[in-house]
C-alpha cells in the first residue's frame, strides 16, 4: 500500500498535468503509472525526476533494452518491487525474451553470490583492476 495517495488526473494540478501529458506524449499511450502519480504530491520532484529519467534512458551509446535491463538488475539488486516489474514489463515490449530475462536473472544471481563472497571474505582488489 502507497504511503501517499495516488494523484488522478482530475485531482492533478497544471504543473502536474503538464507532466502526465508530457508522460503521455513520450510514450505514445494514455497511461500514467503509479509512481509517476505518487510522486505528483511534489510537482517540481515529479518534473525532476521525469525530465532525468528521459535523459537517462533516451537515446546514447547504450541500446534501450540493454538500459531496461540494466535498471532490473539494480531494481531487483535494491530490492524494488515496483521498479523490478515495471521496467520487466518495458523490457519486454523493447524484445527482450524469455530466454534473455532468464539469463538476466541468472546474472543478477551469480553477481548476488559472487559480490556476497567478496563482501564476507573481504578479498582485496587486484592492482590490475584499479582504474
Amino acid at each position: 500500500m502507497a504511503t501517499v495517495t495516488l494523484i488522478s488526473d482530475e485531482e492533478a494540478t497544471p504543473e502536474v498535468r503538464a507532466v502526465f501529458d508530457d508522460i503521455r506524449t513520450t510514450r505514445g499511450g494514455d497511461f500514467i503509472n503509479n509512481f509517476w502519480r505518487a510522486l505528483a504530491h511534489d510537482p517540481a520532484l515529479l518534473k525532476a525526476t521525469w525530465e532525468r529519467l528521459k535523459l537517462v534512458m533516451g537515446s546514447g551509446e547504450i541500446d534501450p533494452l540493454t538500459k531496461e535491463m540494466i535498471y532490473i538488475a539494480v531494481s531487483v539488486a535494491n530490492a524494488c518491487e515496483y521498479c523490478a516489474h515495471s521496467h520487466t514489463a518495458a523490457a519486454k515490449a523493447k524484445g527482450m525474451t524469455e530466454a534473455q530475462h532468464g539469463e538476466l536473472l541468472s546474472v543478477i544471481g551469480m553477481a548476488s553470490q559472487t559480490n556476497a563472497l567478496a563482501t564476507a571474505l573481504q578479498v582485496t582488489v587486484d592492482d590490475m583492476f584499479k582504474a
